[in-house]
């Protein structure tokens, strides 16, 4: 019994090593160091049940564990069920990407199955959601991690029949939504555009129930702080929710490659000549001023041509100078 004990306080060390990000190849957790806990069974266990939780991971596995076996990697899911810890991060350990994912947060009452996905995308961000990354360590930073989750991740996820039993939230927001319909011409990439959405608007409720935060994060009322420099570390409820619905409406296909060294490289900029889908500046400090800069090569009718996102009327008459602010 004693000897028990002792690997159970070993083992509970190890844990918060492992949330904390202070050991080697491990990055900061999905939300920043808290103390809440939900229990198997608890009164507070409102969110969703172990065979949802392992639905989800079985989805994420099957999609990339393939995919960085080809490189050498060994992709490692944690299922950290009976953990009450409502937080999940990335490690690295070799040729070993982890992912550490814990029952505490899938028990939360504003996490879907959905939402959830969006959790474990966020992590895999970590490991392959490239430039920004976090100055001192392997890892893209939080919000390059969040933008991945929506641009990349997520979208293979809910393009996978497995996907099609996963709960979510059961309103969408509509001007979001509008903004899908306005951005994406086929009906498919409009479905996941916009349940992509939910699924930010699912953990963005988490973010303001651990904050105990008031104000309602919503996508009419995007963050329009601008950073003077990149900001590596967990950006704000609204900041966060911004760049969930940035990912979601960048038009670059999955395929597009992402760079460890150069930002722009597969995603969004109006130098590359798109017109949404860009990375919030509430975090996002562009490695070169040019990004910004509509590109003098790719006109309206050409872009459209070319099958970049122009936006459309629905999507016009959203591009207010307050709701675009900071984009």
């Amino acid at each position: 019994m004693k000897r028990h004990i002792m690997l159970s306080a070993v083992a509970a060390i190890i844990l918060g090593v492992v949330i904390s990000g202070s050991a080697a190849g491990v990055c900061d957790g999905f939300l920043p160091p808290n103390n809440l806990k939900i229990p198997v069974g608890s009164s507070d266990d409102k969110g969703i049940a172990q065979e949802q939780f392992n639905a989800v991971l079985d989805t994420v596995e099957k999609l990339y564990a393939q995919d960085l076996a080809a490189q050498g990697k060994v992709l490692e899911i944690r299922r950290l069920w009976d953990n009450a810890t409502v937080n999940a991060s990335a490690q690295q350990q070799g040729n070993r990407y982890i992912l550490n994912m814990y029952g505490g947060l899938a028990r939360h009452e504003t996490i879907t199955m959905d939402g959830f996905a969006l959790v474990a995308c966020h992590e895999m961000g970590h490991h392959l959601g490239g430039a920004p990354r976090k100055g001192y360590s392997w890892a893209s930073n939080e919000g390059q991690a969040d933008y991945y989750a929506n641009l990349k991740c997520l979208r293979r996820i809910f393009s996978d029949s497995s996907s099609a039993v996963f709960t979510r939230s059961a309103a969408g927001d509509a001007l979001a939504e509008k903004a899908c319909e306005g951005t994406f011409k086929g009906s498919e990439e409009i479905r996941i555009c916009k349940r992509n959405t939910r699924a930010g608007k699912s953990v963005a409720a988490l973010f303001r129930a651990l904050r105990q935060e008031e104000r309602e994060p919503s996508f009419d009322t995007p963050d329009t702080a601008v950073v003077s420099s990149m900001y590596d570390n967990h950006p704000g409820t609204q900041c966060r929710m911004d760049t969930y619905l940035q990912g979601s409406l960048c038009t670059q296909p999955v395929s597009a490659g992402l760079s460890n060294t150069n930002p722009a490289t597969g995603t969004c900029t109006r130098s590359g000549g798109f017109s949404t889908g860009f990375r919030p500046l509430c975090w996002y400090k562009p490695a070169s001023a040019s990004e910004l800069l509509p590109s003098v090569a790719v006109s309206p009718v050409v872009g459209a041509a070319r099958g970049l996102s122009v936006a459309g009327p629905a999507f016009s008459s959203l591009q207010s100078e307050n709701l675009w602010q900071g984009f």
